[in-house]
């Protein structure tokens, strides 16, 4: 049999707040939302100060003010965001060449075999997280694990500025008493499903049969079986060309259509900032996602006859696509995403629009 994969996942400890703090001495120790004010914002991130009052990501701006009055906001900044992240990114390249960057705060990295003949995944980690925070003056937190997922999971376990480690033979002990919440890809309403059917932990959902499984979740069925075990043989993927960029969100509580236009409009911001790194493309087409609370998916797309060319144009479109969504006003959705698709070199996009003019 192969050997195990060392993979890591290494995410920034509340990364835009930490940069917010550190480049402003008057911030730190203070409770800092990175969010625009007002009745439609979104919190982008919260520092560990404002997370004591329950302020967290993705909340509404207005709720993050009543649980912590006392909060800075402080409006992003994604270019400067952008600028640190290529520096974490050439801190993890002296390492490995398989880097499979999630945003601009987090990645995995399979360190399988490294370049710099560290003798342990373990100690690659610890000089990863040393570099960051002399180079950065930032801290991360890692995990390590023969998988993405279980790294995934690890390296919540020591936040912040810490790293964890689960070895291969101590996988099953580590998964079996977890609440089957902590898996991937099970939110609010799948681990409401799996708690009626007597499933509260990850040792509750290994007990149970993968007909049984499949029978009550189609296809995701199989996965829950896989995640159970500890299984996931996904490699780390490094950058390609990309086809799309893409941002989306699990809410807490499901929303109806109507309350999505915050959530629309931030995660367009990720988005713009993220597709900032294609250098030299262009995005063609604008894709909004819904996923219904019965595990419906919806796509709605449009492409101008102008690519999009400012995140304001991104945003005005994402919005009116949602006007297309059909459903009765009582559907709710648990998950919304935002997305730049049909991704071209510009020379090829200006050679099209050109044949275009000329046939015009």
């Amino acid at each position: 049999m192969a050997a195990p994969r060392k993979i890591l996942h290494v995410d920034m400890d509340a990364f835009y707040a930490s940069v917010e703090q550190r480049d402003d001495p008057s911030l730190r120790g203070r409770p800092v939302v990175v969010a625009w004010r007002g009745a439609r914002s979104v919190v982008c991130a919260a520092s560990y100060e404002a997370r004591r009052y329950g302020v967290r990501s993705a909340m509404p701006a207005v709720r993050a003010e009543r649980l912590c009055p006392d909060a800075v906001f402080v409006p992003p900044d994604f270019g400067r965001y952008k600028q640190v992240s290529r520096q974490i990114r050439e801190i993890f390249a002296r390492h490995t060449d398989l880097i499979e960057p999630l945003s601009l705060d987090e990645a995995y990295l399979d360190v399988t075999t490294t370049k710099t003949g560290l003798p342990s995944a373990t100690e690659t980690a610890a000089a990863i997280r040393a570099a960051i925070r002399e180079e950065t003056q930032l801290t991360a937190s890692a995990g390590i694990a023969p998988n993405k997922f279980l790294a995934k999971i690890a390296s919540d376990w020591r936040k912040p500025d810490g790293q964890y480690v689960i070895r291969p033979e101590k996988v099953g002990a580590f998964l079996v008493p977890l609440p089957v919440g902590r898996l991937p890809g099970v939110g609010k309403v799948t681990e409401a499903r799996l708690t009626s059917l007597g499933i509260a932990t990850v040792g509750e959902l290994r007990e149970r049969p993968l007909g049984e499984l499949e029978h009550h979740f189609g296809r995701w069925g199989r996965r829950l079986y896989e995640l159970a075990r500890g299984i996931d043989e996904h490699p780390v993927e490094p950058e390609r060309p990309s086809l799309q960029v893409s941002a989306e969100d699990t809410f807490e509580q499901d929303l109806p259509l109507d309350e999505l236009a915050p959530h629309i409009e931030r995660l367009a911001q990720k988005v713009w900032a993220g597709y900032q790194r294609e250098a030299g493309r262009v995005a063609r087409t604008v894709v909004l996602k819904l996923k219904t609370s019965d595990f419906r998916i919806l796509t709605r797309s449009l492409t101008p006859a102008v690519h999009p060319s400012s995140v304001g144009e991104l945003t005005r479109i994402a919005l009116a696509l949602r006007a297309r969504v059909a459903l009765p006003e009582s559907t709710r959705y648990r998950l919304v995403g935002v997305g730049l698709g049909g991704l071209i070199d510009r020379d090829q996009y200006q050679a099209q629009t050109g044949l275009f003019d000329d046939v015009a």
